[in-house]
């Protein structure tokens, strides 16, 4: 028999093992969860210093950071500045009134803009800094003295998907490593028996591109986020199947173990092998220690009840996943994501009631997750970053056939708001500005490139040096070889 058919016999017996041994942990969907396609190149000659690598070990800083761990609240749509963290009384007193032509060239819906739309809301200033919060987040009101609001943000594409690649990965083309990804790539994992990212989704839907927003790109897979079902069992195929005595477990992990060095003792150079018996390896473990971190009956019933996981609407659904981004955390997960349905704050139409649909299913969690990271410990620990990938224009857009009533925003590229809060960021702060309308960043502008390298900076990372050099020797970086700042002024 010639050495490609004793190869395809070797390949074809090792996986007929895998699919009938009674693990419950080497079934193509967690195999699939776990990594996906776990590709890796070779380390290149002449860069031994900062080698490419494929797994999750713990890696140093580059010097001592101020966050150990991310979780990131991400704002599907598109949160409009003006009526959440940016008000403008000159709106206001224009309420109706014709817009400048210079809002023209953002429009991404021309025929449906109208006249220039004052916010609904009514803003106050909150705690000893005096923080302007709109009425439509009365929970995070609490927070103004914990939270830096970033006013001056702004992105480069009108259209979501473009955006959300670029507040993803750097860039508004797809295909491309995720800041969550680059982080555990630099820093690796705190946690063996645990994912290093983590992904926590919404039942009622995928963001409008998808599992895009997590995805590896060209870093190996094992560096990809892994999505855990938001609703039913998180992961499927992790426990074991029942009666089989943990000695039988134990032999046939062994045995695995064992046949998975022999078959990678004679590809020594397939990356892509080492990581996805990698793998497989963490799927084991992670019958041990997955099924507590996901056990929301280990919290007490005054937690559950801050969190909203006894309201009778979405509520509850986003405040599980903020209390399990909690609970992963507090195991040692480096980076968490919590992400929230389709284009929920994509308020194209009845603005009011669009936003309030929002905050109310999201504002109540995010503030028991604040006060909950303060109370264990964890507040100087974990960075929290709450943002979307854009914001929204100061015309009034009204639906073609529907009233002036019933009047939204259209997509605004050109500024938006976010906040950061927790370890390494000064409480109580307000950064940058927008013009009269809201329309531009105008003051102490932002970029996305800016933003990603403030989060690395936080974590203890030169966002110059986290790279990973393809084979013709290009080094790529999450904040490429674009013009970046670190925004300190945010940074305690």
């Amino acid at each position: 028999m010639s050495q490609e058919h004793l190869a395809g016999a070797h390949a074809f017996y090792r996986r007929d093992l895998f699919s009938h041994l009674g693990t419950g942990v080497t079934g193509m969907a967690l195999a699939s969860l776990l990594g996906g396609s776990l590709r890796a190149n070779e380390k290149p000659a002449g860069h031994e210093s900062v080698p490419n690598h494929n797994d999750l070990v713990s890696r140093p800083a580059h010097f001592p950071g101020k966050a150990k761990a991310v979780i990131q609240l991400f704002m599907n749509g598109g949160p409009s500045q003006m009526d959440l963290f940016d008000p403008k009384p000159t709106l206001t007193k224009l309420h109706g009134k014709s817009g400048p032509g210079r809002i023209n060239g953002d429009l991404s819906s021309p025929r449906q803009a109208g006249k220039l739309l004052g916010t609904p809301f009514q803003f106050a200033k909150h705690g000893q800094s005096g923080m302007d919060i709109s009425e439509a987040l009365p929970q995070l009101h609490k927070h103004a003295d914990e939270i830096a609001v970033v006013r001056s943000m702004y992105a480069q594409h009108f259209n979501h998907e473009p955006a959300l690649y670029l507040i993803h990965s750097g860039k508004t083309q797809p295909g491309l490593p995720s800041l969550g990804s680059w982080v555990v790539y630099a820093l690796g994992s705190e946690n063996e028996n645990l994912p290093a990212y983590i992904v926590l989704d919404d039942p009622n839907g995928l963001p409008v591109n998808g599992t895009q927003s997590w995805q590896a790109g060209y870093l190996p897979g094992v560096f990809q986020g892994t999505r855990l079902r938001a609703r039913g069992t998180p992961i499927l195929n992790l426990d074991p199947p029942a009666g089989v005595p943990e000695s039988v477990l134990a032999a046939e992990r062994a045995l695995l173990k064992k046949l998975d060095a022999k078959h990678l003792r004679a590809r020594p150079l397939e990356d892509d092998l080492r990581a996805r018996i990698a793998s497989y390896e963490l799927a084991a473990r992670m019958q041990l220690s997955a099924s507590d971190a996901l056990d929301l009956s280990q919290e007490s019933e005054s937690t559950k009840e801050k969190y909203g996981l006894n309201a009778k609407d979405d509520m509850a659904s986003y405040g599980r996943r903020c209390l399990l981004a909690r609970r992963l955390v507090e195991r040692g997960v480096r980076f968490v994501q919590i992400f929230i349905e389709g284009q929920i704050w994509d308020s194209h139409s009845e603005l009011k009631k669009g936003i309030l649909r929002a905050a109310r299913k999201t504002d109540q969690p995010v503030s028991a997750l604040l006060n909950d990271l303060r109370e264990r410990g964890l507040w100087d620990d974990v960075l929290v970053v709450w943002n979307g990938e854009f914001g929204r224009l100061p015309l009034a857009q009204i639906p073609q056939g529907a009233s002036q009533d019933r009047a939204g925003r259209d997509h605004g590229p050109g500024a938006f708001s976010l906040w950061m809060a927790g370890a390494g960021v000064k409480g109580g702060v307000t950064y940058g500005e927008t013009d009269d309308l809201g329309h531009r960043a105008a003051v102490n502008r932002v970029s996305v490139h800016d933003f990603h390298a403030t989060i690395l900076h936080l974590l203890g990372l030169q966002h110059r040096d986290v790279f990973y050099t393809q084979p013709s020797q290009r080094r790529d970086r999450l904040t490429d070889e674009f013009p970046v700042r670190i925004v300190k002024e945010i940074l305690a």
